[in-house]
């Protein structure tokens, strides 16, 4: 790539970055209905016709928010492929596995849970989001699932404890709308939040320590 084009891609980064993390604000300050796409524009100091051009419509570019959310990153990496979950699955214990996968997933639910909000909220306005925020739980699911299924087969698994009954412990206790109510809503740290899920999850997936 010459100078000149990379010069030009990597304005095309910043340009698009600035907009996600404008939308981002917007949506989380005033909700996805009650955002326009000028008023975007105008805090992330581009024209509207910038975000067409670069998104489409205001559906696309919630869309990929929450894509490069979920990941930290904008990179094209599915979660189980993410070294942090990765590294989880890799463990030899239950317990070792399970204390890897709060901290990853807990780290993840910090920064998709005020957005998981508002595509929850923004669900109710238009089909293709209600859409969108089913896909996002069925992949969060289908990550818990995994580590589930992983983790009830390493040494120091209860016994008693089947991978899905796993896996619907996991969604419910990892999940963004618990994250909020205790954190947003209570003021607990997110130091708080992951001490109690591993302490909780302990007690309900791994045998106790001897």
């Amino acid at each position: 790539m010459s100078p000149v084009n990379s010069k030009q891609a990597e304005k095309a980064r910043q340009t698009r970055r600035s907009i996600l993390t404008a939308a981002e604000g917007m949506f989380v300050e005033r909700g996805y209905g009650s955002t326009t796409l000028q008023e975007i524009a105008d805090r992330a100091g581009v024209s509207v016709q910038t975000i067409y051009f670069t998104f489409r419509n205001k559906r696309a570019l919630l869309k990929e928010l929450a894509d490069v959310t979920v990941a930290g990153d904008g990179e094209a990496v599915p979660t189980m492929q993410r070294p942090w979950f990765t590294a989880a699955m890799a463990a030899a214990t239950a317990a070792e596995h399970l204390d890897a996968h709060v901290e990853g997933a807990s780290a993840v639910i910090a920064r998709v849970a005020a957005l998981a909000d508002v595509l929850r909220t923004a669900a109710a306005l238009e089909p293709e989001i209600d859409e969108l925020w089913r896909q996002g739980n069925d992949q969060r699911y289908a990550v818990q699932l995994a580590a589930a299924q992983a983790l009830t087969a390493k040494p120091g698994a209860r016994p008693d404890v089947g991978a899905d009954q796993a896996a619907d412990v996991l969604y419910a206790m990892l999940s963004p709308d618990l994250y909020l109510l205790v954190v947003r809503d209570r003021g607990w740290s997110t130091e708080r939040f992951v001490d109690w899920a591993r302490t909780s999850l302990r007690a309900q997936l791994v045998l106790p320590d001897v």
